[in-house]
């Protein structure tokens, strides 16, 4: 039953992702999410913990799930450097799951990066686990007031889902530095790190994200 459930579900989750973004889709869409994020009423990512974050991971992810899970994603990491904000770097998500759920859901995150070691977990050219490799809270939301000076993690994390799953999941987010992504992006083979240090300069493809990042 279980091997039944697997293949259905890989079969499910092929169809959903067969059209697949490409780069330049991922940096618009991602850049469209940050500007929702931003307008959401009560439930904004206050400008402070924005002006003082060191980077910000944004994806969009898609989970199924018939007896199994599975889920799926794509987005961007940048970072500030002394010249603005970094061009992008591609990054993936997956994972699965056992247990009773059923449904599908797309979720948008949105992690902001507050310290440079977690910046440097992104900029290793390997795997993220969040909450692992930095540590990882619900960050605040609502107007700046409620917000302290020092973030009480290296990473704020916000999300906003959108359709049905019910059941329970598995977490703890394993976020891949997408290689093959970041060379088609660039023209060439590029390093996460001199990305996002500003080594490689952002591109001018991705004006509408950094237009989104400097409001």
């Amino acid at each position: 039953m279980k091997k039944y459930c697997a293949l259905l579900l890989i079969g499910i989750f092929s169809l959903a992702t067969a059209g697949a973004a490409t780069e330049q889709e991922i940096v618009e869409q991602s850049a469209t999410i940050l500007r929702e994020f931003r307008r959401m009423p009560e439930k904004a990512i206050p400008r402070r913990v924005l002006r003082n974050a060191k980077g910000l991971a944004i994806l969009s992810v898609l989970k199924v799930g018939f007896g199994i899970s599975g889920k799926g994603g794509q987005g961007v990491v940048v970072a500030r450097t002394g010249h603005g904000w970094s061009g992008p770097s591609f990054v993936g998500t997956g994972g699965a799951g056992w247990g009773p759920q059923i449904g599908a859901q797309i979720t948008d995150f949105v992690f902001v990066l507050n310290s440079d070691e977690a910046v440097r977990a992104f900029s290793r050219d390997g795997n993220v686990t969040v909450g692992a490799d930095a540590s990882a809270a619900a960050g605040p939301v609502g107007r700046d007031a409620h917000v302290g000076v020092t973030p009480t993690a290296a990473i704020y994390t916000y999300s906003r889902s959108k359709g049905l799953f019910a059941g329970a999941s598995l977490e703890g987010a394993v976020i891949a530095t997408q290689k093959t992504g970041n060379a088609h992006y660039y023209g060439r083979s590029v390093r996460a790190r001199d990305i996002l240090t500003g080594r490689v300069p952002a591109p001018a493809k991705a004006n509408a994200l950094r237009a989104a990042l400097s409001r």
